[in-house]
């Protein structure tokens, strides 16, 4: 496969991945809570968006990039030199 085509599609997965795991923290019972969905605002947390927002769309973009990798390393197995400039 072309390595272009694979790049765009480690990128798509990336971008999926992030989009993915932020719906489902947005969606837990416990993010609601802390977003102010809870009793009277009880447990209602802003800092949430600074502290644990950025790391579930880091870690949600980083482990489909990586999984991609891995696998079209073990797939494409190792090509010779003259392999690289096509």
């Amino acid at each position: 496969m072309n390595r272009n085509a694979m790049g765009c599609g480690g990128c798509l997965l990336s971008m999926v991945g992030a989009v993915t795991a932020t719906g489902l923290w947005l969606s837990s019972a416990r993010t609601r809570v802390h977003l102010g969905k809870g009793f009277e605002n009880e447990g209602m947390d802003l800092s949430v968006l600074f502290t644990e927002l950025p790391l579930v769309f880091l870690a949600g973009a980083a482990l489909p990039a990586l999984v991609h990798a891995l696998l079209a390393r073990a797939l494409g197995g190792r090509r010779g030199a003259s392999d690289d400039h096509r």
